[in-house]
């Protein structure tokens, strides 16, 4: 199955709205997509859709919110698999619904980790929804013809060390183990709001990092990082087609009525978050 060109659509949904890909949708029922900020009960700083338990919210208004986007998505009672994201570059597999394996990720998960790719011999694992959550970094997920997917968290440590590389590369291992012949040129690669080039100052140390690792389209003079470029540069390397990248073009800092900023707060703030997944 050749999968549809990727594409990046608004999608209002219960009172939440998430960019999704509907063509997508309907080829393959993986569900994917990039929830905003409207919506959900927490309270300020967190206000309203945070999906992130580690930032002092209420956790029930977490779990509440994060049941209102599931729900939202058509995903609702599908297990959901969180990771304690570390900023590096190690992404999980969960590759069989036997209960042993869900457990055996879900403590690796908790130990940390920054992707994890869902997918067994012949589809994704069934009634699983993976969640990664953001407020800044760069949300990554990576989608095979098989309806396998990966969801990766890039922030500047893990878009360095190359993480999304390292996603495609992990979908692309559970193709060969199944025996497709499914090269990462037919993958599709979305890439959600985060931070823009205009807004990311940093040190030209760290500009110059990137740059010698992913070229100079990184470097918005010599102390703006355009982490989205270096992305894009890592997801070529794993084989990923240019024409095969849809991007929100959305920078969290400037959007901060949808998204939720870590910068633009001052380090207070909730998270949204980057989705995929398949109900039976």
């Amino acid at each position: 199955m050749a999968l549809p060109k990727p594409t990046l659509q608004a999608r209002p949904s219960a009172g939440l709205s998430f960019l999704t890909d509907e063509s997508l949708f309907a080829a393959t029922g993986v569900r994917l997509g990039f929830s905003r900020r409207q919506g959900g009960v927490s309270e300020p700083p967190y206000d309203g859709l945070n999906l992130g338990d580690h930032v002092e919210d209420d956790p029930m208004a977490v779990a509440e919110n994060r049941a209102l986007l599931l729900d939202a998505a058509g995903l609702g009672s599908t297990r959901l698999l969180t990771l304690n994201q570390v900023h590096g570059d190690v992404v999980l597999a969960l590759d069989d619904d036997a209960a042993a394996a869900w457990e055996e990720v879900a403590r690796a998960g908790a130990a940390g980790a920054d992707g994890v790719h869902v997918g067994q011999s012949d589809m994704a694992v069934p009634d699983v929804t993976a969640l990664l959550c953001f407020a800044d970094c760069t949300p990554v997920i990576v989608m095979s013809p098989s309806g396998a997917y990966a969801v990766a968290h890039a922030g500047w440590r893990g878009a360095l060390a190359g993480i999304p590389a390292k996603a495609v590369a992990a979908l692309a291992a559970l193709d060969v183990r199944a025996g497709r012949a499914v090269d990462p040129s037919e993958y599709n690669a979305y890439v959600g709001p985060h931070i823009g080039a205009e807004c990311y100052e940093c040190g030209p140390d760290l500009v110059g990092r990137f740059v010698e690792r992913f070229g100079s389209s990184c470097a918005r003079g010599a102390d703006h990082l355009d982490l989205e470029a270096a992305v894009r540069a890592s997801l070529a390397e794993a084989g990923i087609a240019p024409e095969r990248i849809a991007s929100s073009g959305e920078c969290t800092a400037c959007r901060d009525d949808l998204y939720f900023s870590y910068r633009k707060s001052g380090g207070r703030c909730g998270r949204h978050s980057a989705f995929a997944g398949r109900k039976e």
